[in-house]
């Protein structure tokens, strides 16, 4: 039996799954290991109507199994292998959602993806290689976040990846829609096989997902008196009253230049001149509560197709990222980046390209 005394934990990239809730998309960090062509995981929460909130920072990560034998898993390299014989003891918060509407694959009905799932474990050596199963736990029900205590010992080899999915309970009778909420996962920290596996204290919460919260007997605060949206903050130094636009005037599909964001050449971290405009933003976001935006990154024509996606895609996020960091709920707000595919103006001339060269909010979303 190996030593886990002279053993060093294993640090996950993004363990808690952080980043701009979305649907269909791998949180950072980890890559999609889906089964055949579905669709990826989903950015919790806000999509599909979960709305639990995270049981640590800001987002988690939503895995679904459908009634068509296909389910979602997320991986990872790690960044030292798990060695065969030795065990490996590794925590992480498990919860399902109330709801979790989408299409069933069988007959493309909308139907809450609401049975319970469970999660397995998967050693490999490739980024989708389900190699070893090493951890699996009971179907998940509870609507409040419980921590698992799992035992990983590969038996089979040395493996670099690992792979985390939503699986149907066994022995599977009937194929189903379900999901599981997964979140917090902790270190893989060698352990002595002979020794029962350290348990993590588990969490609860059934708060919802609310920028503010009501214990018993205390009234729920008023919400904050809706702002006009404008397009650049108010500032002695901006001319903006040509770009004012009242709450009453956006509809779904409403789409408002950001005017005074910059970014320097060929990069996309957010300049502290950038900041007032963004700020206005944020601040309008938490006093509108039922607007949805997406964060649309735009370049002109001087890039590669690929590079322009790329640069325009880092360019929304930070945008995104800087939004909910300052305050910005983070249901209200995705982000997506189009490259050069949406000129506003010919790219004939340094003026044209500057015009084009933009971050644009669109509202997806907005209430009566």
């Amino acid at each position: 039996m190996a030593s886990a005394q002279r053993k060093i934990s294993i640090t996950l990239s993004n363990p808690s799954f952080e980043d701009i809730p979305q649907d269909g998309k791998a949180p950072v960090k980890w890559f999609d290991c889906k089964t055949r062509g579905e669709s990826p995981p989903d950015i919790q929460p806000g999509q599909h109507s979960v709305k639990i909130a995270p049981s640590h920072g800001s987002s988690y990560l939503g895995l679904v199994v459908r009634d068509n034998e296909t389910y979602e898993g997320v991986s990872q390299r790690l960044v030292s292998p798990l060695e065969q014989d030795q065990c490996y003891d590794i925590s992480v918060d498990v919860c399902r959602s109330p709801l979790y509407m989408s299409f069933s694959p069988s007959t493309s009905k909308e139907v809450n993806f609401v049975t319970p799932a469970k999660l397995r474990i998967w050693g490999g050596n490739g980024f989708s290689d389900r190699r070893e199963l090493l951890a699996e736990t009971p179907s998940v029900s509870s609507p409040v976040w419980e921590t698992k205590n799992l035992r990983l010992k590969p038996k089979k080899g040395n493996y670099h990846f690992i792979i985390f999915e939503a699986y149907y309970k066994t022995p599977v009778v009937n194929l189903y829609n379900g999901h599981i909420l997964l979140d917090n996962a902790s270190e893989i920290r060698p352990a002595a096989c002979d020794e029962q596996p350290i348990k993590v204290i588990a969490k609860k919460t059934e708060r919802p997902l609310s920028d503010k919260v009501a214990t018993k007997g205390t009234a729920v605060p008023k919400p904050e008196p809706v702002k006009p949206l404008t397009a650049a903050p108010p500032a002695p130094v901006m001319n903006t009253s040509n770009n004012k636009i009242d709450r009453k005037t956006l509809k779904k599909g409403s789409i408002v230049q950001l005017d005074y964001v910059y970014f320097d050449v060929n990069k996309y971290n957010i300049k502290s001149e950038t900041e007032p405009a963004l700020k206005w933003l944020a601040d309008f976001l938490r006093s509108n509560p039922d607007i949805v935006i997406e964060v649309g990154g735009h370049t002109n024509n001087n890039p590669s197709d690929e590079y322009a996606k790329e640069l325009s895609t880092d360019r929304a996020h930070s945008v995104a990222e800087w939004l909910i960091r300052h305050g910005s709920p983070a249901v209200q707000v995705q982000y997506k980046g189009y490259g050069k595919t949406l000129p506003l103006v010919p790219n004939t001339d340094s003026e044209g390209r500057k015009k084009n060269q933009r971050v644009e909010i669109t509202i997806l979303n907005i209430g009566n």
